[in-house]
């Protein structure tokens, strides 16, 4: 008896303990942490209080409901979204955050949640000089975006002539249009279409058929246990109606 004790301790201590996954650790934490930037209607905004709201905002208090946590939204800024994911400040990133190679490099992505497209958006005036990249492209057209994310970097990489001016307030950018102090933007055509709803100076210029393909997703580490929950939470919200029914809610 006692031989076989000593091999079943011996057995235990030759077996390498499962490592603890980032699903396992929040679940033990008790909390969620979601980092959103803030400045990204409908996905989230952040108001002078401090205080988020938006579409991912819902889904974020669904997807901690479904593990049994409390939520935490984690201020963050597109300049710093991989870096605060590296830097464990938040387990998983939200609010409109396009699917890109450069950031499947170090991260995973979940399930596409919408497809979109950079598309212009422009005075109601000029949305008949910004239909092409050609026509948007030429100098003295200024070109406003914001800095650190996929609208930069498709700016630089596609127009050479333009002048391009960088605002670090996002959520400030459509006011800037509307004043005369830019004249274009190439955003999400998800972004375009809903900021001409809520600025009527405002026109989004074909974001049915936008300059290029790209998909919005929720950034995760390199955590498969996290990802595969947070893809069959997916698939559910989609099954049951819940996801279409808060995009109705922030996009409708």
């Amino acid at each position: 008896m006692k031989r076989l004790l000593l091999f079943v301790l011996v057995l235990a201590a030759a077996v390498p303990a499962r490592a603890q996954t980032v699903l396992d650790t929040i679940l033990a934490s008790g909390t969620l942490r979601v980092g959103l930037t803030g400045d990204y209607r409908p996905f989230s905004i952040k108001d002078p209080a401090g205080k988020f709201t938006g579409l991912d905002v819902d889904m974020a208090d669904g997807l901690a409901k479904a593990m049994g946590v409390k939520l935490e939204l984690v201020p963050t800024a597109w300049p710093n979204l991989m870096a605060d994911l590296h830097a464990d400040k938040y387990d998983i990133g939200m609010g409109g955050i396009s699917v890109t190679l450069d950031r499947a490099k170090s991260a995973m992505f979940s399930s596409p949640v919408m497809r979109t497209g950079k598309a212009p958006i422009a005075r109601c005036a000029d949305r008949d000089r910004f239909t092409s990249l050609v026509e948007i492209d030429k100098p003295g057209v200024r070109v406003i975006t914001n800095p650190g994310g996929t609208n930069e970097r498709f700016a630089r990489a596609n127009l050479k002539q333009a002048d391009i001016v960088v605002l670090a307030n996002n959520a400030a950018i459509f006011d800037e249009i509307i004043a005369n102090h830019a004249d274009v933007m190439i955003t999400d055509g998800i972004e375009a279409r809903l900021q001409q709803k809520l600025h009527p100076e405002l026109c989004a210029i074909h974001p049915d058929a936008p300059f290029d393909f790209s998909e919005i997703a929720y950034l995760l580490p390199r955590d498969v246990a996290l990802k595969a929950f947070v893809d069959t939470w997916l698939h559910i919200q989609t099954e049951t109606g819940e996801q279409r029914r808060l995009q109705a809610k922030w996009l409708e």
